[in-house]
């Protein structure tokens, strides 16, 4: 099964063409996601919206679940580069800061891709065994990414010695998933999800930062929005 052929299309190589399609096909199914829920996506309409035919989307993903995992997969990786840009080499409160602002930019300006993710993340507590273990790698990294950096934060000697690093790691991801909740319910409140998200900042320096650091508290923060 083939894209249906045009003048452009024909100049371009099999692994182009492909690579088009899915990328067209995956940007199709996370607007339907968003519209629809993902109970009411098809991939025969994905195929088609996607100006392919009705088959190809079975063809390429096999089938739905193929699919959906393979949107967990790529808004995944669309994250982690965003995440990596923003920490770079920082460590220990100065990372988790990072990445939580990181986060929050993420969300404001990807918002169909970081819903249809997020929606997908929350489907996988149901009977789809491949998009739960697809998700629980990502979380299982995400929780190893802040371990890191709080492990690193303690060697640099900016970060509390006797802090429980797995404990501490783990607050810090459900936060974010509770926060993400937050913002599928109301996802017009802008400033609250920036609240939300400024807040866990302020925790994460209570629990992590030496005396000193903690008492006087981060002084940093996001730039101000207007509520619309």
């Amino acid at each position: 099964m083939a894209e249906r052929s045009t003048p452009e299309a024909t100049r371009r190589t099999q692994k182009e063409r492909t690579a088009l399609s899915d990328e067209r096909m995956l940007a199709v199914a996370i607007t339907l996601i968003c519209e629809r829920g993902t109970a009411a996506t098809t991939l025969k309409e994905i195929g088609e919206l996607a100006g392919y035919s009705r088959g190809l989307a079975g063809y390429r993903f096999k089938t739905k679940a193929g699919l959906l995992s393979c949107i967990v997969k790529a808004v995944g990786e669309e994250w982690l580069g965003e995440l990596r840009k923003a920490v770079q080499d920082k460590n220990g409160l100065a990372a988790i800061c990072a990445g939580t602002d990181a986060h929050y930019r993420f969300v404001r300006d990807a918002a169909e891709r970081i819903r249809a993710f997020y929606v997908l993340w929350f489907d996988s507590i149901g009977p789809d065994a491949e998009l739960k273990k697809v998700i629980a790698a990502i979380h299982e990294r995400r929780r190893r990414d802040v371990e890191r950096w709080i492990r690193g934060g303690i060697a640099e000697g900016t970060v509390r010695p006797d802090v429980n690093v797995r404990s501490v790691a783990e607050q810090f991801c459900a936060a974010i998933i509770g926060i993400v909740y937050q913002w599928l319910v109301t996802p017009e409140a802008h400033k609250h999800i920036r609240d939300l998200h400024e807040g866990l900042k302020d925790q994460m320096t209570r629990a992590l930062a030496l005396p000193e650091t903690a008492a006087t508290g981060r002084k940093r923060k996001l730039p101000e929005e207007v509520e619309p």
